[in-house]
């Protein structure tokens, strides 16, 4: 790897301490149990003697055109009418008996999906089977926390598990393909994506990044349950400038090189000189079948049409042998960056720097022109099929094309024991992925009997516990805060108020909710402990969703003002999808936990925790700042010359902040002991023990 903390000797790193808590000593042990854990596949990308004449057989047949509809992946029509008159469903029939389409995205159910790749197969040329994908990022029916949150475990092998339950229900549900995972690193809590990947670190983020992959593909990726991964967004994408989405990033190379790219390179590393034989690199790659460009621009050119980046860096420097298909239009969308002339410039640019896949743009439909007037070589159109081509091949599908399509055992029909067994893993995985950052006066944890509560907040009877990344799911099913403390706690000791709506102030600005603020103050005068719910909602983070502070929504601020002067011992639960600036009632609560997004079992996982039946073992992996303007704010930075000493001139603070110190740290949580010093220990990993 290139970064210092897998280096031959080891290093000790020291973390920036907080202002509150300090973090007891951990170790890459911690992260290594999880790896012991794992059954790490050896995928080899190639294929049988049997597909290899098959796909070799293809080549020579195909088209042109037929050629280049491997390379078009296209969302599935909405609705069931396959057959009736829509024109977007007749015109995605009419590709697929051309043989003009080689894979379709988010639309789920075993019945149609069966009877589009019967198309394929049966009623094509060359009867080439199609792929079925998926945003599914942490759950399909069964909901886990968001990547995210469950970095907090600190757990790659919980990632594992829930990355193996999710495919499971995923291709129970006639898909083969997520979007999934995000290995992105990201530095910068404006980014709305921090919520999708696990956080600033890029060895925690390797590390739950293997995990996640191995998990959605198993150990076979020819079996019926093996769900194709797909790595993004290659690369740098975390680190957009100003941290809003899709601007361009601007690093220097050792710095993609050490921060941005090892989540990716963890895949596909396979230089051989490093390993005693070629079986034991192979035992220790994950093994992603796809990758996933960027949307963003790295060192001036977009990542979609970045040779160096796509080919030089991506092929022949890591020697990934899977494809690479773009972001949804990020091809395309190179007109308006500038870079390309035209659509048929842009598919161009594309495909010779080293794509293979166009998602949805429509661009590679310029391709046989292309190809005709020799802009783009006929080799490398072959290498991009052959690409995909080798891909359908090692998922099984030329051997079985209705590989996840089978009736019979669509999700959930006689799926009782597994359902079961899904919602105990999706509670124990809400668990571990809470932090406690604050607990004054040992107010956690509560008491079953004898303690009037007050939950006050707009999320805490709300079934918005996803996030991003998910397009089903089973809100049916949700277990709230509310209805997770209604399962502990007898009616006469819990009273709940909703407070303020996520992101509006308004109400309270303008009079109109002080009836609303009354009851919430009313409600805290009357309860022993006040639990307020506070935060982000699902459509506040994710993608397109950066912002210029991360101070919470203002009325929420006001509503814990209020709160706070009944001087009744209030818990701060935080729903969250990046670090927060937190101050005033919120910062000096006197209990603090980060709640995240935790999916279906949100409620009974907050209750198993704030009642003490579980105890709270997450730990943070990004940093919380003490004012926005720190951004980017990362534990693992450079040491300045003139360190930053509060109340002293002339060294790296702000005016109003220290520089670089942040409120509650990477890898932070509240312990008992706060004498115990912040140390964090990088144990070197031989040749049989590195987590690749």
């Amino acid at each position: 790897m290139l970064f210092a903390a897998l280096g031959p000797s080891t290093t000790r790193v020291r973390w920036p301490g907080s202002w509150l808590e300090p973090v007891e000593k951990v170790s890459t042990a911690m992260l290594r149990r999880g790896f012991e854990a794992l059954t790490l596949a050896t995928l080899v990308l190639g294929t049988s003697l049997l597909e290899d004449e098959k796909i070799k057989e293809l080549m020579q047949q195909m088209t042109l055109d037929e050629k280049v509809g491997q390379l078009e992946l296209l969302s599935r029509p909405w609705g069931d009418d396959f057959n009736g008159e829509s024109a977007q469903w007749q015109e995605t029939l009419q590709r697929i008996k051309g043989g003009k389409l080689g894979a379709l995205f988010n639309g789920q159910g075993v019945e149609i999906n069966r009877e589009l790749q019967r198309v394929a197969v049966e009623e094509s040329r060359l009867g080439i089977p199609l792929i079925f994908a998926a945003d599914v990022w942490h759950g399909m029916w069964t909901i886990f926390p968001a990547p995210l949150a469950e970095a907090a475990s600190w757990e790659p092998h919980l990632a594992y598990e829930t990355a193996r339950a999710s495919a499971v229900e995923t291709t129970a549900s006639g898909l083969m393909w997520t979007f999934s995972p995000m290995v992105d690193t990201a530095r910068d809590q404006r980014w709305g994506r921090n919520l999708e990947g696990a956080g600033e670190d890029p060895f925690l983020g390797e590390a739950f990044a293997v995990a996640r992959v191995q998990g959605f593909q198993g150990n076979d990726t020819r079996a019926n349950d093996s769900l194709a991964s797909c790595l993004k967004h290659f690369a740098g994408y975390g680190g957009v400038l100003g941290g809003l989405d899709y601007s361009e990033s601007d690093m220097s190379e050792a710095t993609f090189r050490e921060v941005f790219l090892p989540p990716f390179s963890a895949f596909v590393e396979t230089n051989t000189a490093t390993c005693e034989c070629e079986s034991e690199c192979a035992a220790i790659r994950a093994g992603a079948l796809t990758i996933m460009s960027a949307f963003q621009a790295l060192g001036g050119v977009p990542a979609t049409g970045n040779r160096w980046l796509l080919t030089d860096v991506l092929r022949s420097e890591l020697g990934f042998k899977g494809f690479v298909v773009t972001d949804y239009n990020a091809d395309g969308e190179m007109v308006n960056h500038g870079f390309a002339a035209n659509q048929s410039d842009a598919a161009r640019l594309a495909l010779s720097a080293g794509v293979d896949m166009s998602m949805h743009s429509g661009a590679f439909r310029h391709l046989p022109d292309l190809v005709s007037n020799g802009s783009v070589s006929h080799e490398r159109l072959d290498e991009a099929v052959l690409n995909v081509l080798r891909a359908k091949a090692a998922m099984g599908l030329f051997s079985n094309p209705y590989k996840t399509l089978d009736p019979s055992k669509e999700w959930p029909k006689g799926q009782g024991d597994k359902i079961e067994a899904h919602e105990q893993l999706a509670r124990r995985a809400a668990r571990k992925s809470l932090v406690l950052l604050k607990n004054e006066n040992e107010i956690l944890p509560l008491k079953k009997r004898g303690q009037r509560i007050a939950v006050i907040g707009w999320w805490a009877n709300s079934t918005d516990t996803d996030g991003v990344g998910v397009i089903w799911g089973n809100k049916s099913h949700t277990v709230t805060l509310l209805q997770g403390l209604e399962a502990v706690l007898d009616s006469s000791q819990l009273r709940f108020v909703h407070g303020v709506d996520p992101s509006d102030a308004s109400t309270l600005l303008h009079g109109l909710g002080k009836d609303s603020l009354a009851h919430a103050v009313a409600a805290a005068r009357w309860a022993d402990v006040v639990l307020l719910a506070l935060g982000e909602s699902s459509p506040m983070v994710g993608e397109a969703k950066s912002v210029t502070t991360l101070e919470l929504p203002l009325g929420q601020r006001l509503l814990a003002e209020a709160v706070a002067k009944t001087k009744t011992p209030t818990v701060v639960l935080l729903k969250n999808g990046r670090a927060l600036e937190l101050e005033g009632a919120v910062r000096n609560a006197s209990a603090i936990m980060v709640t995240w997004f935790l999916g279906k079992m949100t409620g009974h996982a907050i209750a198993d925790v704030l009642f003490g039946d579980y105890s709270p073992s997450g730990r943070l992996p990004i940093s919380f700042p003490i004012k926005s303007g720190q951004q980017p704010l990362y534990y693992n930075h450079l040491s300045s010359g003139r360190p930053c000493i509060w109340g002293w001139g002339w060294n790296n603070c702000y005016r109003d902040a220290p520089g670089r110190e942040a409120l509650f740290s990477f890898g932070q949580r509240r312990i008992p002991q706060p004498e115990v010093m912040v140390s964090l220990v990088f144990e070197p990993f031989s040749s049989s023990q590195r987590p690749m």
